[in-house]
């Protein structure tokens, strides 16, 4: 029967971090560790106020389930139903993985009956800029073989132009984060196309990508804002070519898992992203990337400090996790 603590942790940014909706300069995490007795099992999220998450919110979700938790109630796959998709279980079912895979003297991927995992290669994000300073940073990050661009704004071509000149042979994945309607898409897409762009993320607002299913296609879409869990993917079907799995959507890495074998059932490519968080988060988010198109797990290349030990990222490759880490 597990103890459970969970913890409010900030952890600074390199400079700053801004997108279509704001800038922040900190990672604002809760973490959640189950422990035994003998063994400790650790679990990170980030509360996302665009779900109407607070993270103030997300303790209070995780501590209601104190009771049944130390009690032996409430196991992994009673949670399922325990929470719903979000931040609060997903923090949770990731302690639980970790625990279950540190009292069994296993790795998680041999648990979940997966093979070991491999070094990935992420994504690199750019953080919203002016073009000029999106360019610098672009060739500042050239060397890079996945370089993903925030935008949302009337310079966003501008943006692009200057991110493809300042690393030439990058592949590119554009990411609009619901900043654009009907109108930029038709103007923009194509000139996307043409700077051979690979991807992107979420052009529309999620409650209003209908439009996308008669739209033309000049580079491959790929749904966030618009995916959560398994629940998602009838409303995702004609409107997106891959959609983005991050953990704290689908509440956990045993959604996470799932809602990929539906996915790729369903015919649709995957993407594995993260919120701006450390590497206890992006750990569990290994294990699905390994069948991603594309990955993007770059949460602590932005940050000023890390846990301790760390994902060990060389350039852009991720090796998995050291157990001493999770998993």
């Amino acid at each position: 029967m597990p103890a459970l603590t969970v913890r409010h942790q900030s952890f600074p940014i390199r400079g700053s971090f801004t997108i279509s909706r704001g800038s922040r300069t900190t990672a604002e995490v809760v973490l959640v560790v189950l422990s035994d007795g003998a063994h400790r099992g650790r679990g990170e999220c980030v509360p996302y106020a665009r779900y109407g998450e607070t993270v103030e919110g997300v303790m209070a979700d995780i501590e209601a389930l104190r009771g049944d938790l130390e009690s032996g109630k409430l196991d992994r796959l009673a949670l399922q139903e325990a929470l719903p998709a979000g931040a609060a279980r997903n923090a949770v079912d990731c302690a639980f993985w970790d625990l279950e895979a540190k009292a069994a003297g296993k790795r998680v991927w041999e648990l979940a009956g997966l093979p070991a995992p491999r070094p990935l290669t992420t994504a690199y994000t750019l953080s919203l800029d002016t073009p000029e300073k999106m360019g610098v940073a672009a060739a500042a990050n050239a060397q890079r073989p996945l370089l993903k661009l925030k935008l949302a704004g009337p310079e966003d071509l501008a943006r692009v132009e200057a991110v493809r000149t300042g690393a030439p042979d990058a592949r590119l994945v554009v990411d609009a984060n619901e900043g654009w309607d009907v109108e930029t898409y038709m103007r923009l897409a194509p000139e996307l196309g043409r700077l051979d762009v690979a991807l992107l993320e979420q052009p529309l607002p999620a409650e209003a990508d209908t439009p996308l299913a008669d739209l033309p296609r000049h580079v491959a879409l790929c749904a966030d804002e618009s995916c959560h869990d398994r629940s998602s993917l009838a409303h995702l079907m004609g409107r997106y070519d891959l959609v983005n799995i991050k953990l704290d959507k689908t509440g956990g890495l045993t959604e996470a898992l799932a809602l990929e074998r539906a996915a790729e059932a369903a015919g649709f490519g995957i993407m594995v992203g993260c919120m701006l968080a450390t590497s206890l988060a992006m750990a569990p988010a290994t294990l699905p990337a390994q069948r991603a198109q594309v990955v993007d797990l770059d949460g602590p290349l932005l940050l000023a400090e890390d846990r301790d030990p760390p994902l060990q990222i060389d350039g852009s490759v991720v090796q998995p996790p050291v157990p001493e880490l999770w998993g």
